[in-house]
């Protein structure tokens, strides 16, 4: 890039910057100082490379504006992967009935006909298959459903208020943020579940009417709906989990076994966000994989990525276990992943553990035998090679095995 100024300047509308009310944005990177102002004003601006960046202040870059040095801020742009969000939600309240009389040029003193008022909105959580991500609920910080319109005369009932209804991935689960309590759980596709429901409305004067009382001369106002801080959490839904440190060859492995494309390299928490693949077996059967970010020492504490992506891992009913061949240790290595899983949820240690120790095609038979000794006996094991494929087929049968055999 060269080192010069990028910005945007008025047409010739005889207005300085100030009277156009100009906010400048400066970034600093690799000692350049490009500037980038963007119009606040109804007046047309166009690019421009003379005016010196230290006229005008500091701002705050938006994201909008990574798409012009994508490569250069690519690291700073928000994951696309949300697997939780903080929603402020508050169904409908229900509409009052009314006190009202019916009167009209044929009667005079007619009897009470004060309408029902209508159910406020509902807030539903509806079950998506092609979604994967609570992505496209970040930017909507506060969920109001509708109100129910009051009763009407003539026994007229109001209008219910309109439901809202948020398409969530499966494996979503709705907390209350203040009590923690689980109050909804979306597994199937098309399921629909009313989370929030809104305030029922109340009954109008023509509901108390009774032999003794021919004129009632009060009505039920409706009721409040419900409002709070929630929480939505998503949980992968896999078949198989793989869980291991960093740069066990995690994502190598998924980008064989399935057409995902995780990203690789030779440096650790390579991957940030859990991938998925579809794992294609034996007569178009099939199953879901999930690479997971790596796991160290102290993870359930908060160190590394922290527990944050240990939730998907309960949702997985295999645990691939995989082992680099290098490993210094490698049974202190798996004694290290079970501890964690153990202090982060004890239940998981109640899933099936296969063991995969992979980049084994650099060892040789007797060092095979060696490394076998040091695993769990109970435990079954495998040594597999993504670069070659070595025993990528029989790893495969395995986990469709065991998956066969909890289903039975």
């Amino acid at each position: 890039m060269p080192n010069k100024l990028m910005q945007l300047t008025p047409l010739p509308t005889g207005m300085g910057y100030a009277h156009a009310k100009l906010k400048i944005l400066k970034l600093t990177a690799n000692h350049l100082f490009p500037t980038v102002i963007y119009q606040l004003s109804t007046i047309n601006y166009h690019l421009s490379s003379t005016l010196p960046h230290h006229h005008f202040p500091s701002i705050p870059l938006p994201a909008s504006i990574f798409a012009a040095y994508p490569k250069k801020f690519s690291g700073l742009e928000k994951s696309n992967f949300v697997d939780q969000i903080r929603i402020f939600c508050r169904s409908g309240h229900g509409g009052a009935g009314i006190k009202h009389f019916r009167r009209d040029k044929l009667t005079a003193y007619g009897g009470p006909d004060g309408g029902d008022g209508g159910r406020g909105g509902h807030i539903i959580l509806r079950g998506n298959s092609n979604l994967w991500t609570l992505l496209h609920l970040r930017y909507h910080k506060n969920v109001l459903a509708e109100n129910g319109e009051r009763g009407g005369d003539s026994n007229r009932t109001g209008a219910n208020g309109e439901d809202i209804v948020l398409e969530v991935p499966l494996g979503t689960i709705a907390l209350d943020e203040e009590t923690g309590e689980k109050e909804a759980e979306v597994l199937h596709h098309g399921e629909e579940i009313v989370w929030l429901p809104g305030g029922k409305g109340g009954l109008g004067n023509t509901n108390f009417k009774t032999p003794t009382n021919q004129a009632p001369e009060y009505a039920q106002p409706g009721l409040p709906g419900i409002e709070g801080w929630k929480v939505l959490e998503l949980k992968v839904l896999a078949d198989v989990g793989l869980v291991g440190f960093p740069n066990a060859g995690k994502s190598t492995l998924l980008s064989v076994m399935t057409a995902a494309k995780p990203k690789i390299a030779d440096y650790a928490f390579t991957t940030i966000t859990p991938n998925l693949g579809i794992v294609a077996y034996r007569d178009n059967k099939s199953f879901c994989i999930a690479d997971l970010p790596g796991i160290i020492e102290g993870a359930a504490e908060g160190k590394g990525l922290g527990h944050r992506f240990l939730r998907h891992i309960e949702r997985n009913s295999i645990l691939l276990f995989l082992i680099p061949a290098d490993s210094k240790d490698h049974r202190k290595e798996f004694d290290i992943l079970v501890k964690e899983l153990e202090e982060y949820n004890p239940e998981l240690l109640h899933k099936q553990f296969i063991i995969a120790i992979s980049k084994s095609d650099m060892l040789d038979e007797e060092l095979m035998d060696a490394i076998a000794a040091e695993l769990p006996q109970n435990i079954p094991h495998l040594f597999i090679s993504s670069v070659n494929n070595k025993n990528i087929q029989p790893l495969k049968d395995l986990l469709w095995q065991a998956l066969n055999r909890q289903e039975a």
